[in-house]
């Protein structure tokens, strides 16, 4: 490989890290065939995208992003694969869960791929133990949603409490003119 077809393909990388908000480092190394193509078929399903990089390659690509990313270098040993997400930075932990419980692991058998480690929104996460904390983070568009959700609540409840005492207030009227009538 010369060495502007190196560069190229740490462009391709670095462009992919830059364009999606998340990724996760794996190592799928000791998987048989058959396993990796049922993996990548799941990750083709669910809308993420697979590839397989040399370490320093990914290196360079994250140096690229801004950020200070030197933790990552502990899960840039053996082979690394990356795993992509434009949605939401928990769909790829998502998808190794769901995968590890489809493989059906026994106790104490490190399911594979191995997470090493995840960049979700600027923040690191190392290691295979990080992987139920990677499924419950919500994305910026869920986080957002839910924060307008919560603005709006109380202007409803003025709003709601408004309109109920707008009516109570018209029966209370209507009584008294009765009242005075009768």
């Amino acid at each position: 490989m010369t060495r502007e077809e190196k560069q190229a393909l740490v462009d391709e990388l670095s462009g992919k890290m830059q364009s999606h908000n998340s990724f996760y480092i794996v190592d799928a190394s000791v998987m048989s065939v058959a396993k990796i193509n049922e993996f990548r078929r799941l990750v083709f399903t669910r809308g993420l995208e697979f590839k397989v990089y040399k370490n320093t390659f990914i290196r360079k690509a994250l140096d690229t992003l801004g950020h200070d990313t030197s933790e990552m270098d502990a899960a840039l040993k053996g082979q690394s694969g990356v795993l992509f997400s434009t949605e939401s930075g928990s769909a790829p932990a998502k998808l190794l869960r769901d995968f590890y419980k489809s493989q059906n692991y026994a106790r104490g058998v490190e399911p594979k791929p191995v997470l090493k480690g995840a960049y979700v929104d600027a923040s690191i996460y190392l290691g295979a133990n990080q992987l139920e904390t990677l499924t419950t983070i919500k994305g910026k568009q869920e986080l957002l949603g839910e924060l307008i959700g919560l603005l709006q609540s109380p202007a409803k409840n003025v709003i709601s409490a408004l309109q109920s005492g707008g009516n109570k207030l018209a029966g209370i009227l209507k009584t008294l003119s009765e009242k005075e009538a009768a």
